[in-house]
């Protein structure tokens, strides 16, 4: 039976059923649109249920208090961190990877950068960025959240303030970035896109974010969009960053998270949802592909123009 002859004769409830199956018939008859006989075979990684719920966090013990105060405002006390939801995630695969590849074999935990672009007092992108956190450093990621408040706007003059050297310095100091940013206008804000504007592509010989992996997400105060996501996967590229294939966008901010008051987790939790859920995905693709990357970093940074241009300056 042919489509258009469905259409021209209209449906109605009664015949829902047998238009499906005309519809399942034709889209066969189509061919493999997806081209899956070109796929490779698909091998999911060996469940290991010892590390469902293993948290791999630094303990206050061993690490400096300092830094603890001063770059993790995400943690929360231990009653509500070994209880809420970022604790009960199923995380096998890159908690496995996490303490096989990198612990067991006493290499440097992942240090992750994480950014976001606002500075109202309760800003969504901040929330969002501290939720990102949790779920990173329970897989035992070393993540340091930078504050923007008091980053002067870019200018050729204030290099030595001291928000324009931490900045670079923490950059320097990662394997990883983490960026999220409110969109405004359509865009990224002008607190996000001022902090990488003040990260050079490079200072003498050292690339402050060449080689580094980058996780990207947006939240909204409307209805669901992509462009500040679009536009933060361009900037990762021009600073020559490695961005995740996935991404996530929260539309309507405002109702997913709950009261500052909330006694459940603490107050200003990022609600269960299929966009809590891809915020989650993002965060465990971003440790699977920096455990990868990593060991390569110097690799990915050598480059035919760069040696050509080496030659003439000797």
């Amino acid at each position: 039976m042919k489509f258009p002859w469905i259409l021209k004769r209209g449906l109605i409830p009664a015949t829902r059923l047998r238009f499906t199956g005309h519809m399942q018939t034709i889209v066969r008859n189509m061919g493999d649109l997806n081209n899956t006989e070109a796929m490779r075979e698909h091998v999911k990684p060996a469940h290991d249920s010892t590390y469902e719920f293993k948290s791999f966090a630094i303990r206050p013990c061993d690490e400096d208090q300092d830094i603890r105060k001063r770059y993790r405002p995400f943690l929360l006390s231990d009653e509500i961190s070994e209880s809420d939801w970022v604790s009960k995630l199923e995380l096998a695969t890159a908690a496995k990877m996490v303490d096989t590849e990198l612990l067991v074999q006493n290499k440097d935990r992942l240090k992750i950068l994480v950014l976001y672009g606002s500075l109202r007092a309760r800003s969504f992108s901040k929330l969002l960025a501290y939720e990102a956190s949790r779920i990173l450093f329970r897989l035992g990621c070393d993540v340091r959240v930078y504050d923007p408040a008091g980053l002067p706007v870019k200018d050729d003059e204030q290099h030595d303030h001291p928000k324009v050297r931490e900045l670079r310095e923490l950059s320097k100091w990662s394997d990883g970035h983490v960026w999220i940013s409110p969109e405004q206008h359509g865009n990224l804000t002008a607190v996000f896109k001022n902090q990488i504007d003040w990260i050079p592509l490079s200072t003498g010989s050292v690339r402050p974010t060449q080689g580094r992996t980058l996780a990207i997400a947006q939240v909204n105060g409307g209805s669901q969009s992509f462009n500040a996501v679009n536009s933060l996967r361009i900037l990762g590229r021009w600073m020559r960053m490695f961005t995740i294939p996935n991404q996530s966008s929260i539309p309507q901010a405002w109702t997913h998270f709950t009261d500052a008051n909330d006694p459940v987790d603490g107050g200003n939790r990022l609600k269960l949802s299929s966009n809590r859920d891809r915020l989650v995905d993002c965060m465990e693709e971003l440790v699977k592909y920096t455990i990868v990357m990593r060991p390569h970093f110097d690799l990915f940074g050598d480059r035919f123009s760069e040696r050509e241009e080496a030659k003439v300056k000797k």
